[in-house]
């Protein structure tokens, strides 16, 4: 049976893909803030869950992992779900500064655990879920775009690296666009948006496919593709909102 590490599984996407890997038979080690939401999920199979108490953003986080790892008898799959952001038009740095320590800081100190334990395991797999709004600069949302960018960029170059050093790691980009979390406090204003248990399973399947970039969805996979076709002088003259995970 294969074992896997989800960190950020007390709701949201992390939770519903934790749910549909048990379902698929894996051992699970899960990890996030909030010990009651752990507890809970544990419940659903407490002997093939295990829990751990970690958060992204403090020093103490890759020791955590590690304990994790050794309750659950390994690791496979690293999943790493953590990740904040709000629009923030205003700039106030109270808002910026926890997306950058959460998304840069925190995702970095993770992956790069995550990638030495693979290292000396001499092979595994990482996916982590960054988001469509890496594509390009969004000025509703100044922090949380750069940092998504920063984390495509951050498992492309990893990947490279791992090619470079002979390294048999997998690394799986997963993009969703809006998702009805508790991060959208106004989730019915937003269009095209996705369920999380709908993504989860999109999620699964990019990972059993050992996909290196997957949008989800095709509707979103459409919009990015003409994202990406619209020159800087005009896109820093459209208005678009986002607020999304």
């Amino acid at each position: 049976m294969k074992r896997a590490i989800i960190v950020g599984a007390t709701s949201g996407i992390g939770r519903e893909v934790a749910k549909e890997m048990l379902n698929d038979g894996w051992i699970l080690g899960i990890a996030g803030r909030r010990e009651e939401e752990l507890k809970t999920l544990q419940a659903l199979a407490p002997d093939r869950i295990s829990i751990q108490i970690l958060d992204v953003t403090n020093e103490d986080a890759p020791g955590k992992l590690h304990q994790l790892i050794d309750q659950v008898g390994g690791m496979d799959l690293f999943f790493l779900s953590s990740g904040i952001g709000k629009q923030n038009r205003d700039l106030n740095p109270d808002i910026e500064i926890p997306v950058f320590q959460t998304n840069v800081t925190g995702f970095g100190r993770m992956v790069i655990a995550a990638f030495q334990y693979f290292k000396i395991q001499k092979g595994g797999h990482i996916a982590v879920i960054s988001s469509i709004a890496g594509t390009k600069g969004l000025g509703s949302a100044p922090a949380y775009s750069a940092t998504k960018r920063f984390q495509n960029t951050y498992i492309e170059s990893l990947s490279q690296l791992a090619c470079m050093e002979q390294l048999n790691i997998c690394f799986t980009d997963i993009r969703p666009g809006f998702v009805k979390t508790a991060i959208l406090n106004d989730a019915n204003n937003y269009p095209m948006l996705m369920k999380p248990d709908y993504v989860a399973r999109h999620i699964i399947k990019a990972i059993k496919r050992r996909r290196k970039v997957v949008v989800i969805d095709w509707r979103y996979a459409l919009l990015v593709f003409f994202w990406q076709m619209i020159p800087r002088w005009l896109w820093i003259r459209l208005k678009i909102q986002t607020k999304r995970h």
